[in-house]
């Protein structure tokens, strides 16, 4: 594995605040994890911008839960951090969801955003 405290420490920043807005199920508030511009795959076709990433989170069934592990991080250039994460999606009313998902993270003048978030699903 290759990772360091300081990468992981800023992947752990930004999707711990993901993970409790996707847990009590605030759109908006993931929205304002990602970048204005920040391109967005889930597992529904893709989509560009905060206002997309909002719609499809609030399409997402009340109830369900995200948990992560952080796997690899790299530095791949001064303000850019890349995460490979493994998620599992839990749900009320129908068994977990396991993913796995990469992120890209960018340094803003305020804060570290997601410019890039792609999930795979691997059976």
């Amino acid at each position: 594995m290759t990772t360091t405290a300081v990468h992981e420490g800023i992947v752990r920043e930004v999707m711990d605040d993901w993970r409790a807005a996707v847990d009590n199920h605030e759109p908006e508030r993931v929205a304002a994890r990602f970048t204005p511009d920040a391109i967005f795959q889930g597992l529904h076709p893709y989509t560009v911008g905060r206002e997309g990433i909002a719609e499809y989170y609030a399409s997402q069934p009340l109830g369900m839960k995200a948990q992560y592990t952080v796997l690899e991080t790299r530095q791949v250039a001064d303000g850019t951090v890349l995460a490979y994460l493994g998620v599992d999606f839990t749900f009320t009313d129908r068994p977990t969801r396991n993913v796995w998902l990469s992120v890209l993270l960018t340094r803003t003048p305020s804060d570290w955003a997601i410019s890039h978030y792609q999930v795979s699903k691997l059976d």
